[in-house]
């Protein structure tokens, strides 16, 4: 009797052993399932983030909303300086980010040491505006007397107001007046271009440098500030003209200061990155550009149907 319950008490601790190992593995399964299917991503669904240059935000985040609005994705837009996003991106901290220029080489050896090569898509050609108070009687500027200003040099320009320090309008412009270092006389510097275009509308003499979507497109922060400013007209060293930043002048390459703008992709996979990109580049996305006002870097097709 005694040998008996002890078998059986056996076979009941096998059957429970047993049964606890397959509830568990069940419930593995169960979860590993779940995992995979809130991570799964492919180019038109699942959810990511992209880092993106602050002057240009207006812009792609036109593109985002109507990207959602087509396909089951979310895309966190995170507007940051230029200098903040390209150091995410080369630390691996981020995986697609939005910038007013390709990488440079230098940039690149970074990736080229990981064996990982960004998918560089541009998708629209921007103009960098520059904006003063509407009471200022100056409505025109030559390239070279922001450059003069910038090498400290005899200048009809007061001062120059940017977005941040590290942003890419700085970049640009030192770039064209072949500086190292930015100075540091009679420039200012905020966080954003919503406080670049106040100032300049509450302060005479100020010439504000912010990309042309933020005054096509003004957020409502910054809308009853735009009636207080003006646009200047610019004239390049080698032009006879001065030209506005209209969607004309930049196509024709007639304006000074245009810039073409990219999407970054180190995913290294098909996922939103990818997805996204396509859809900048296509259709749709060519006439998001072409009708915020910037140029396409592809121009829309039309379909015209004649009627007899």
């Amino acid at each position: 009797m005694t040998l008996l319950f002890y078998i059986l008490n056996l076979i009941n601790m096998k059957l429970y052993k047993t049964t606890l190992l397959f509830a568990f593995l069940v419930l593995f399964f169960l979860t590993a399932c779940k995992k995979a299917s809130n991570s799964s991503e492919t180019m038109v669904q699942g959810t990511t983030t992209i880092l993106v240059d602050e002057s240009i935000l207006p812009i792609v985040e036109d593109q985002v909303a109507v990207f959602e609005s087509k396909y089951n994705a979310k895309i966190k837009l995170i507007p940051q300086s230029e200098s903040a996003c390209i150091n995410s991106l080369t630390s691996g901290k981020a995986k697609i980010i939005v910038l007013a220029r390709k990488l440079s080489e230098v940039e690149r050896k970074v990736f080229n040491q990981s064996k990982i090569k960004p998918r560089e898509t541009a998708f629209a050609t921007d103009g960098i505006a520059l904006i003063t108070k509407k009471t200022t009687k100056d409505s025109l500027v030559e390239l070279e007397a922001i450059i003069a200003f910038l090498n400290q040099k005899p200048s009809n320009v007061k001062g120059l107001v940017f977005d941040n320090p590290n942003s890419s309008t700085v970049s640009y412009l030192k770039n064209k007046a072949n500086l190292s270092t930015m100075p540091t006389k009679n420039i200012y510097s905020f966080e954003t271009s919503n406080e670049v275009i106040k100032y300049v509308a509450e302060n005479d003499g100020m010439v504000g440098v912010i990309g042309i979507n933020w005054v096509m497109q003004p957020s409502a922060v910054t809308e009853k500030y735009i009636a207080k400013i003006s646009i200047l007209k610019v004239k390049n060293s080698n032009a006879q003209n001065y030209f506005y930043p209209t969607q004309d002048n930049i196509a024709a390459a007639d304006y000074a200061l245009a810039r073409d703008l990219y999407i970054i992709n180190c995913q290294g996979g098909t996922g939103l990155g990818m997805g996204f990109a396509s859809f900048l580049a296509g259709e749709i996305g060519q006439r998001i550009v072409l009708k915020s006002g910037l140029v396409p870097i592809t121009m829309p097709g039309r379909k015209i149907r004649i009627i007899n």
